[in-house]
């Protein structure tokens, strides 16, 4: 039965939604006290959607088990509270009831809505609800002097508000945030769109964006994967209540390699809401396959609780400690590999020249595209540590493997020369992944001037939490 069937119940059910999450913030406030004065903050927490290396920290961390909850939902309003450990699949299964969901459904069933907001999310409705952080209405944060305040685009904290996106726990985090939602149909209608030219997808997408159409008809999500210079693809979804047969992609089928194919004409499909915001998830885009999962023979008999991104991420931590990959290439007589993790945004007008650049230099394929353009911002940078200009459209490109390393050649150069060409193209890339910039040039890039330190001195005066170039750079 919908939620919207309970509305007797509801107000209970919501004050006692508001009662666990005090409860919550009140073990969240016992733990920040209990850690020593001259020991940096942390979370204490398990899992984690970021790629870079993450220090050991002999303290003990912020007890953040009670802030993992949907607080409540306004249907009448589209807005939801929601605890900043919430993940977004907790949060999608609750919104989904009332024909709900966020602006911004990231990609992975794991990541948190605070992870989102403070790390920067995306995904294929961002051409034209930007990213997550833009649908924050108000938010809770434990800053780094450990207080809990309240941060308002307009109110007293707008600093901290503006200043939040792309902080990465520096500056405090949330634990809890009130979003705008938006109404979804029940079925997604896909068509993938085939070409053969880098520079003739660039021309579409844009003109995709302008007219939220595509040959006649609406244009609700948009995404794109690159195989190669001569094979990539655009996908354009249209919400639907039209009911008909949907494709399942969580078990033996590979949503990725569906959108291949050799016509002249879109290739049709269709998936229900739940499964279209959890396509990737399954596979995690294409990283199953450096674990067999994409081996038929293997696939038949890999357990289906165990394709989802949870679950390789285990293995992928058991391959950091134990270096699986590197042992196994060095028994092919091959050197080691270098992680190239990244997602990185340029402007539409430079992806082919980005992505060309990409596949004669970086042996990786299949490629992720995600169009963005932030919100209605009356010409305003109002997101100082990210600050993508208003009124322009950017393109996400994912890319997630290893390269192999050169003999003699320092750490981390596949990765350094992306981040030069991504800067020479006026792109940014995001830090949830190894970054190699020195201290200057990352300043210049993320500190948005004086807007960082005067945020630091502000909300964490006594450097209880890492700085963000010790955080997304240093690692220390």
């Amino acid at each position: 039965m919908s939620l919207l069937g309970k509305a007797g119940r509801a107000p209970a059910a919501q004050e006692s939604g508001f009662a666990a999450h005090r409860a919550g913030v009140d073990r969240l406030l016992a733990s920040y006290r209990a850690i020593p004065r001259d020991a940096n903050v942390r979370l204490a927490k398990k899992t984690s959607n970021l790629f870079r290396a993450r220090a050991k920290n002999p303290a003990p961390g912020l007890d953040v088990s009670g802030l993992t909850q949907v607080i409540k939902v306004d249907p009448g309003a589209r807005t939801a509270d929601v605890a900043g450990m919430t993940t977004y699949e907790d949060l999608v299964a609750t919104t989904l009831r009332y024909g709900l969901a966020p602006l911004v459904v990231p990609q992975l069933k794991t990541i948190t809505l605070g992870g989102a907001v403070t790390g920067l999310g995306i995904e294929s409705t961002s051409f034209r609800n930007g990213l997550p952080h833009e649908s924050v209405l108000e938010i809770d944060v434990l800053t780094g002097a450990g207080e809990i305040i309240t941060a308002t685009r307009d109110g007293a904290h707008s600093d901290l508000f503006r200043g939040f996106p792309n902080s990465y726990g520096t500056l405090g985090y949330s634990t809890r945030l009130k979003i705008e939602l938006e109404t979804v149909q029940p079925y997604v209608a896909l068509r993938h769109i085939r070409f053969h030219d880098l520079r003739e997808l660039e021309a579409t997408m844009a003109r995709i964006i302008a007219d939220r159409a595509y040959a006649g008809e609406q244009v609700d999500y948009l995404d794109g994967v690159v195989f190669t210079a001569d094979e990539s693809y655009l996908t354009v979804g249209r919400q639907t209540d039209e009911p008909g047969p949907v494709s399942d992609y969580t078990d033996e089928n590979i949503f990725y390699r569906s959108i291949q194919h050799d016509s002249k004409e879109p290739k049709r499909d269709r998936l229900t809401i739940a499964d279209y915001l959890w396509r990737w998830d399954t596979d995690w885009f294409w990283c199953s396959r450096a674990f067999g999962a994409q081996n038929p023979s293997i696939r038949r008999f890999w357990p289906k609780q165990y394709l989802r991104s949870s679950f390789y991420w285990k293995l992928i931590a058991l391959d950091h400690k134990y270096h699986i990959g590197d042992k196994l290439e060095a028994r092919k007589g091959n050197p080691p590999q270098e992680r190239v993790v990244q997602d990185v945004e340029v402007p539409i007008e430079r992806t082919a020249d980005f992505l060309e650049w990409f596949l004669r230099e970086i042996p990786i394929e299949p490629i992720w595209l995600c169009p963005l353009r932030l919100r209605d911002t009356g010409g305003e940078r109002p997101w100082p540590l990210y600050p993508l200009e208003p009124d322009r459209t950017y393109v996400n490109v994912g890319f997630w493997s290893a390269v192999p390393t050169v003999p003699g050649q320092g750490e981390g150069v596949a990765n350094r020369a992306i981040e030069l060409q991504v800067s020479k193209l006026d792109g940014h890339k995001s830090l949830y992944s190894d970054a190699y910039y020195g201290k200057d040039e990352f300043a210049d890039l993320y500190y948005g001037g004086d807007t960082y330190a005067e945020l630091k001195q502000h909300y964490d005066p006594d450097s209880r939490l890492l700085d963000l170039y010790s955080k997304a750079v240093q690692r220390k």
